[in-house]
């Protein structure tokens, strides 16, 4: 099989690690990919957004399977060109693709589906929010409808700054999505999904807060860990039953199956599961710890379920045991005006070779340099039987690396590293990451 990935992040160099190891793949493509993925596929220089260019490489290629890692070129429908050209694609059509693409239709579908989300308001003007953020009180929660990049949501309980972010978001011409605040901790469960079936991940969690401790603006993302030991038993069946099945039912009787990778952002209230947001593809960074855990044919996987049959997986995906954590590198000024093309070295493994465990993002070459080329730079990986242990192989990799004005978080699923210590000794005290919810 000749797989092609569209993207150049680190969620697409994870998926492209994980796919090479699946014994049907022969070959491996990423467009535009980075110096990461280069060190064992083939990049393209092709926009992932331009839909024609995308068709013509895969036919270039002879590509068995088209794989879409970012959002936008969903959104712009670039799977629909795709399966147009019957070259069989992981990413659902340009209409199930608003689940992210529009906060608005996401609620729309929620409550027709009878999913548990937060209640929302729908505002394209400044007199709207300022109404709606006196209807529900703080903390306040606001939304830009359209695609921000994982930046676009404001959680305070100040009601002047939510107040700004609504009127930058509708006087630069989107609308808005002002909800109730969810209280409790935030988990992320992927599923991989055929139209009808789904087969979710393990669950993960991931730190959108800048700073340690949940402190500073929101980000794409500062570090992951999966799986979840503090988490109920069943949720993954619960959210399975009560969330992704039935968004699965309602895209069906609208005419517009989902098919490829649904992301439910979840909050664990004190009421049950409630539903933060859904994205329509791999979320990044959590991509980069849960598929270094997969042992499944995640190829295979992904092309049953372009092909809208995933019987063939009933019985579930299969992950290493242990534990995985991520913890993202960025760049000086993150995630505000960063400063980029500085020197990155000790990313590479002892031999010289690429470190499968170093998942690079933002990064280029400049000549025989590697250098910072974005906001977050890469991820480094640690696996363990316990979490601690896999905290400490994260934080030794990412020890070894030097970038000058360089930053990355030191407590990623540290409170669940000091549970897991703990409960090993009594009783369970608790969790999470960062504080708040709807992030």
């Amino acid at each position: 099989m000749t797989v092609l990935i569209l993207g150049s992040g680190g969620r697409e160099h994870a998926i492209a690690l994980a796919v090479s190891n699946d014994p049907q793949v022969g070959a491996v493509h990423v467009a535009p990919g980075n110096p990461g993925t280069a060190s064992f596929a083939v990049n393209h220089p092709v926009d992932a957004s331009d839909a024609d260019a995308v068709v013509a490489l895969a036919r270039e290629i002879s590509a068995d399977l088209v794989v879409v890692g970012p959002e936008a070129p969903l959104v712009a429908g670039v799977a629909d060109a795709v399966r147009a050209a019957g070259i069989d694609c992981f990413g659902p059509s340009r209409e199930a693709a608003r689940l992210e693409g529009s906060k608005a239709f996401a609620k729309e579908i929620m409550t027709a589906a009878g999913v548990p989300t937060a209640e929302a308001v729908a505002c394209s003007s400044v007199e709207e929010a300022e109404a709606a953020l006196d209807r529900f009180g703080a903390p306040h929660v606001v939304k830009d409808d359209g695609l921000a990049a994982g930046k676009g949501v404001v959680v305070t309980s100040d009601r002047a700054e939510a107040l700004a972010h609504a009127r930058h978001c509708i006087e630069s011409g989107h609308p808005i999505v002002i909800e109730d605040y969810l209280k409790g901790p935030e988990v992320s469960l992927f599923a991989i999904c055929d139209g009808t079936r789904a087969l979710p991940l393990q669950p993960a969690q991931d730190f959108k807060r800048v700073g340690d401790g949940g402190t500073g603006p929101n980000t794409g993302g500062m570090g992951a860990y999966t799986p979840l030991p503090w988490a109920p038993a069943d949720l993954v069946e619960t959210v399975t039953t009560s969330i992704i099945t039935p968004t699965l039912t309602e895209m069906n009787r609208r005419g517009t199956p989902f098919q490829g990778l649904l992301y439910v952002g979840l909050s664990l209230t004190s009421q049950g599961p409630r539903v933060v947001e859904f994205n329509v593809r791999f979320g990044d960074p959590e991509t980069q710890p849960l598929l270094s855990m997969i042992e499944s044919p995640l190829a295979q996987v992904m092309r049953a379920a372009a092909k809208g049959d995933l019987s063939a997986f009933d019985d579930g995906l299969e992950f290493r045991r242990g534990f995985g954590v991520g913890v993202v590198l960025a760049s000086e000024g993150y995630p505000g005006e960063v400063t980029t093309g500085r020197e990155i070295q000790g990313a590479l493994a002892s031999d010289g070779g690429s470190d499968p465990d170093i998942i690079q993002a933002g990064t280029a070459l400049d000549g025989d340099r590697l250098v910072s080329a974005g906001g977050r730079v890469l991820v480094a990986l640690g696996h363990g039987e316990t979490l601690t242990g896999a905290r400490q192989a994260a934080y030794a990799r990412i020890g070894r690396i030097t970038l000058e004005g360089g930053f990355h978080r030191g407590d990623i699923a540290l409170t669940a590293a000091e549970e897991e210590a703990f409960t090993a000794l009594s009783e369970p005290k608790g969790s999470l990451g960062d504080p708040g919810a709807n992030s």
